[in-house]
């Protein structure tokens, strides 16, 4: 796959390059992430790309012709079905689904944003969705896109050491991940289950479906009422509930 990034700070997209996951990937091929400024793209002497807005108020606005010229030179680059991704507050909220989803693209043109926010002209002519991260704001755009980049590398094939990873993490099937636990057996008086110690793996994979199921009933419960639950499911997740002394769903279909 190959990603570039139209961001003021490139060296902020750099830097996180060659570390963990994401530095692997890089090193080995799996993934290739460049950059493009668009202050590289600036007419003015002062290599200007923001604005006061029209109407007035607070802050400055991204210019329109910069950030064209650097998206364009930047999708060059690019496999010609890559979607420009607008990192955005006014976007819907990245899921695991829309990492997948975007996992299987060939390429992806981030736009990192600064300011008050972006001409609108821009993101009407060359934008093709916009994304955020959650409901907060931040200082700009670099953060969520390597949320994103971060997201989608680690689904794409070969770059986990074990592709189960990607598989069992939170949200990989849409519930939140199991207690994970490693060795000592016994830390402070606390001990690990027994169940993960007996080795019989169906009996584990039971234990982890119901800590799965209960913990998301508990944290997150718009996960399973949104969620088609089998028998299996639905009798797990009554006697976690039962064992926790807590209300199960009202319906489970």
């Amino acid at each position: 796959m190959h990603i570039e990034v139209v961001t003021l700070f490139p060296e902020l997209i750099r830097a996180q390059l060659g570390a963990g996951v994401l530095g692997r990937a890089v090193a080995r091929g799996l993934v290739q992430v460049g950059t493009e400024d668009p202050r590289a793209h600036a007419t003015d002497p002062y290599r200007r790309v923001d604005d006061r807005p029209y109407g007035g108020g607070p802050g400055m606005v991204m210019a329109v012709e910069p950030l064209a010229t650097a998206l364009r030179a930047a999708a060059t680059r690019l496999p010609a079905a890559s979607p420009v991704i607008a990192l955005a507050a006014q976007g819907p909220t990245l899921t695991q689904a829309g990492a997948r989803r975007l996992a299987q693209l060939p390429g992806l043109l981030l736009l990192a944003g600064r300011y008050e926010g972006i001409d609108q002209r821009l993101i009407d002519a060359l934008v093709d969705e916009e994304l955020s991260i959650g409901d907060y704001v931040l200082s700009g755009g670099e953060l969520p896109a390597l949320v994103v980049i971060d997201a989608v590398v680690r689904l794409l094939p070969g770059v986990l050491g074990d592709a189960a990873s990607a598989e069992q993490d939170s949200f990989g099937d849409g519930l939140l991940d199991w207690p994970q636990y490693t060795r000592p057996e016994a830390w402070e008086g606390r001990r690990i289950p027994e169940v993960l110690q007996g080795g019989n793996h169906g009996q584990i994979r039971r234990w982890r479906l119901a800590q799965a199921l209960g913990r998301t009933w508990q944290r997150r419960p718009e996960l399973v009422e949104r969620r088609s639950l089998n028998d299996e499911e639905r009798a797990l997740l009554e006697e976690y509930c039962a064992g926790a002394g807590i209300e199960p769903p009202r319906r489970m279909t």
